[in-house]
């Protein structure tokens, strides 16, 4: 059999605009030569970096991924039982392969609808399509003052035009390149965190079932560290959620709205997805018990139940806006129907999300608060009312449905200036000291 010669080499025959070259793999059979784009550019000066015996960096990570490349030509040279150039590229640019990025994500999102997680499939649909818009330099899809046609259309001449990302390809630099060209978007660091890390899971996933050298892995220590984004202090204090609570609604749907968000705040900062699921066998006299939907699947061996104590205020509210007649089975709230698909309760979800958004944001206006205010802050509103009333943090973190105190402890926003002014001036209270 004659022997098919693979190499990854520096094409110089035409530069490209910025004075680099075009880092190809090159097949060699029966005297006929065929080049095939890995995705990277390099001028001469680094490519030969990337070949000397003892690369350092970046350089490192460039000859790895460039051995991975020539490594899997080889294993599908070895699959094909009569070599021909077609039929090469036909397997090694494959979609179903493990080893390209975005085959993967479309698997994933394959996995993660058949199991009805449909708003984990979201996010790695954003990151996908973010993703493709970054290797081809296309614009972001917006969704604002779009029409569902539109945006449907937008993602499929995207898909269309997409071209093979090798994981080997995704480099600490390639990385670092897409935070920037988000950034330069518009998009904020807890997007780009979140879009990121629906990578790095799929970077995991395949290092796991051998189809990727661990070596290649760009993320951690040393390497590209996803950001962790602003956070962002959301919590009221108790002042302004009392003028919430006794603001006189215009209508019923502000009406509505406002009690939903005092429910959600009573209720140990329940989710609305959450509220939408509640039905009435989960309330006894005393309490209100729930699993958070977000833990279902991701926490199943150590499942959190949470308990809401009843108060008269969320009696009332239930009275006033709760499905009639009260049977077991029904939903406390007229927010879902029964037979809805995972994707039909997303959307139905993220609609009275919005709504609630809505009015809540009047609401604030109205009453003076000066802060954004939305159905998240009432979550974290009840768990900073709790810390500065002096609740221990372990029944604060019991009560969110957390696993592990440092998750609480990024909810607790900080103390009120004349909280902090109370304790400093202890520093100099010399007055009330033990005389030594």
């Amino acid at each position: 059999m004659i022997p098919v010669l693979t190499s990854v080499m520096l094409d110089t025959r035409r530069p490209l605009k910025d004075g680099s070259f075009p880092v190809r793999l090159r097949l060699t059979y029966q005297r006929q030569r065929k080049y095939f784009n890995t995705n990277y550019n390099l001028t001469e000066e680094e490519f030969a970096k990337t070949q000397s015996e003892k690369p350092r960096g970046r350089y490192k990570e460039l000859q790895l991924a460039f051995q991975a490349i020539e490594q899997k030509a080889i294993k599908v040279i070895g699959k094909i039982p009569s070599f021909s150039f077609g039929e090469f590229e036909k397997k090694f640019l494959g979609r179903s392969s493990r080893d390209e990025v975005f085959s993967t994500y479309e698997q994933q999102l394959i996995k993660l609808r058949s199991e009805g997680q449909a708003g984990t499939a979201s996010f790695y649909e954003s990151a996908y399509y973010s993703l493709i818009s970054y290797t081809l330099k296309e614009p972001l899809i917006a969704r604002k003052g779009l029409k569902l046609e539109d945006v449907k259309k937008r993602k499929e001449n995207l898909v269309k035009k997409k071209k093979p990302l090798l994981f080997s390809s995704v480099t600490v630099d390639f990385l670092k390149g897409y935070e920037k060209w988000m950034l330069s978007r518009g998009k904020t660091l807890t997007s780009i965190s979140m879009y990121l890390r629906t990578l790095r899971t799929l970077f995991n996933d395949v290092i796991a079932t051998g189809d990727l050298n661990k070596d290649l892995y760009p993320f951690g220590k040393r390497k590209y560290q996803v950001p962790a984004g602003k956070s962002v202090k959301k919590a009221l204090v108790l002042s302004d959620i009392e003028k919430i609570f006794h603001y006189e609604t215009c209508h019923k749907s502000e009406a509505k709205a406002r009690d939903l968000w005092v429910f959600s705040y009573l209720c140990n900062g329940i989710n609305v997805k959450d509220i939408a699921r509640l039905k009435y066998k989960q309330l006894s006299k005393e309490t209100i018990t729930f699993i958070r939907a977000k833990t279902e699947r991701t926490s199943r061996h150590d499942l959190k139940t949470i308990v809401a104590m009843r108060t008269p205020e969320i009696d009332q509210i239930i009275e006033r806006w709760g499905n009639k007649p009260a049977l077991s089975d029904s939903y406390v709230f007229p927010i879902l129907t029964d037979g809805l698909t995972p994707e039909e309760e997303l959307a139905t979800v993220r609609q009275a999300t919005k709504t609630m958004n809505k009015y809540i944001k009047r609401i604030a206006a109205a009453v003076g608060i000066d802060k954004n205010v939305t159905t998240y802050t009432a979550r974290h509103s009840f768990s900073t009312v709790l810390k500065r009333a002096g609740a221990p943090i372990e029944f604060i973190s019991e009560s969110l449905g957390h696993s592990n105190l440092k998750t609480t402890e990024s909810y607790l926003d900080s103390f009120e200036d004349n909280v902090k002014r109370q304790y400093t001036a202890q520093l100099t209270a010399f007055k009330n000291a033990d005389k030594v």
